[in-house]
């Protein structure tokens, strides 16, 4: 017996606003068949973004090409040995493996501390750091550049998590790390990238201290305006010397951060 048409919800107009699956209709008492084969296709993609090893060597060659003078980029990898060690074990993701170690306690730095250390970890999606990574830093460096701002070498950090950036930020000297990640792929956005920052980082803080600007890329929060909020919070931790819980993005509300203007459903 044929199901007949599929019947449009009254909902459906206001799919224009969000990327949630609503308003999809129904044919008899199941979704439409595009609307199912939709959902599949959006979660094979989420499934593979987990799944995606970096290409490392290709996302130093883009963020060299992205910023007019970068800081030296290293690459260095945490102590989970492979992805699968990764995704069983979160502890070995937040720390740098040995041979990771030992580059940056060997590396000849400044007598003075730097500024600002910036690492970049695939985390749970590869696919947003490669995307987002270095058109982000060239707008956060449209917003630094007129200040005095040391940066420490850039570091990318295989099966990396946020924690990571602690580690490294407190062997680098950095007063500040933020760390660029690969947040966990959700059914309509695998390609979505986070930052996380921490005054004086050290092993063992936890997320109280860091603050977290999320859901970075074109569809999402757009890049000038993530790099008009960390630049804010950043002004703000230099100056309080603090981040985390007591630290407050003021900027939020703004309707035009960048003078941009925007259209987003979801501020």
């Amino acid at each position: 017996m044929s199901q007949g048409k599929p019947v449009q919800d009254p909902l459906q107009p206001l799919r224009r606003f969000t990327m949630a699956r609503i308003g999809l209709g129904h044919a008899g008492v199941s979704v439409p068949t595009a609307a199912q084969l939709a959902f599949q296709l959006a979660h094979a993609r989420a499934r593979d973004a987990v799944r995606q090893t970096l290409d490392a060597a290709r996302l130093q060659r883009m963020i060299e090409q992205a910023l007019p003078s970068p800081p030296p980029v290293l690459r260095l990898h945490s102590a989970a040995a492979n992805r699968d060690v990764y995704l069983h074990r979160p502890d070995l993701g937040r720390q740098l493996d040995e041979p990771s170690r030992l580059a940056l306690q060997s590396m000849d730095r400044e007598e003075d501390a730097y500024d600002l250390a910036i690492v970049i970890a695939d985390g749970l999606s590869a696919l947003a750091i490669e995307q987002n990574a270095a058109p982000f830093l060239q707008a956060l460096q449209q917003c630094i550049e007129p200040e005095e701002w040391s940066l420490a070498p850039i570091a990318i950090v295989e099966q990396a998590r946020v924690a990571i950036g602690d580690e490294v930020g407190a062997v680098l000297g950095a007063r500040a790390v933020v760390v660029l990640i690969g947040e966990r792929p959700g059914l309509s956005s695998p390609d979505s990238m986070g930052l996380y920052l921490t005054w004086q980082p050290r092993v063992g803080l936890t997320d109280e201290s860091r603050n977290c600007i999320s859901n970075v890329r074109p569809a999402g929060m757009r890049y000038p305006d993530a790099a008009v909020k960390l630049h804010y919070l950043l002004s703000e931790a230099r100056k309080r010397q603090l981040t985390g819980i007591h630290l407050k993005d003021e900027t939020s509300g703004n309707a035009d951060l960048t003078g941009s203007g925007g259209d987003g459903f979801l501020l």
